[in-house]
């Protein structure tokens, strides 16, 4: 089974515009195959522009969204789960037209949104909801699978782990709710990367980001890449995996993310260099 990887446009830019189309051609010539559309804010999305240049290129459209704190599905406030959810419809819309099958991401609470407590039956209760309805939404505008991203506990209480993911996939009974991997993540709250995706399988996992322990290049830190793609083959996973990185000059990014130093002159060549990398594991496995 061939691996197929894509680049996340934060590779490029802190907050996508029209002025970035130039970005999907150059993700293709780098040699992806999927770009991974990371929007901010659905208002300003260039979708015509990104339309036309996805056709020239051939390269394949995926999406992410983290919501922010002003827009949380587990809030006790009423007016900011149902701004989470009107969020969730219009980039919902956005994928439909630019032809994105997936919307990954942190989608079921609010990026950053921390109680300094464990999550409560509230919490989850809300949590669940809020991705049926958006999932329902889904079905009925398009074929949108949303992929729910575990991250790590210094980022939410919410979903820290794969078999905490598939919970919530299975509570809300809908087959186009799915589990996002992140090795970032994943090696700051996983056992092990193999046991990670079986307890996904294949019915569940739906997409993964293919990042460093540290963000940086992937293939030279600490992810165990081949024992995490021989799994990945093992289940049958024939998704996107797609690098997610920033460029070092984005001040916004690098504060949320907590990036302190620089792991490449560019993002663009942290991509590049990732590139090579993962696909040379992937081939020393045949």
């Amino acid at each position: 089974m061939e691996l197929k990887f894509g680049v996340d446009s934060y590779i490029w830019s802190e907050n996508f515009s029209k002025k970035d189309v130039w970005i999907i051609g150059k993700a293709k010539e780098m040699g992806f195959e999927y770009i991974d559309f990371a929007i901010g804010n659905p208002d300003d999305f260039p979708i015509e522009a990104v339309i036309m240049e996805l056709k020239r290129t051939g390269i394949k459209p995926v999406c992410t969204i983290a919501l922010p704190l002003m827009a949380n599905p587990v809030s006790d406030d009423e007016i900011s789960r149902r701004l989470a959810l009107d969020m969730m419809k219009k980039s919902i819309d956005i994928y439909n037209q630019i032809g994105a099958s997936i919307l990954g991401g942190v989608n079921y609470t609010a990026w950053g949104y921390l109680s300094k407590k464990p999550r409560t039956d509230k919490e989850w209760n809300r949590a669940v909801c809020h991705i049926r309805e958006s999932a329902d939404y889904a079905e009925k505008t398009g074929n949108v699978t949303i992929c729910l991203e575990c991250v790590n506990r210094f980022e939410t209480h919410i979903l820290n782990i794969a078999e905490d993911a598939v919970k919530l996939c299975k509570e809300t009974g809908k087959k186009n709710v799915k589990v996002h991997l992140d090795c970032f993540h994943m090696i700051r709250e996983e056992k092990s990367f193999r046991e990670a995706v079986l307890t996904c399988g294949r019915e569940y996992l739906g997409y993964v980001h293919v990042n460093e322990n540290d963000r940086g290049i992937p293939g030279t830190g600490l992810v165990p890449f081949e024992e995490f793609f021989k799994a990945l083959r093992e289940i049958g996973y024939n998704g996107p995996l797609v690098i997610e990185s920033f460029d070092p000059s984005f001040e916004e990014t690098a504060a949320n993310c907590a990036i302190w130093r620089t792991f490449a002159d560019t993002g663009e060549d942290l991509a590049r260099e990732g590139l090579k990398n993962l696909k040379g594991i992937a081939d020393n496995m045949e």
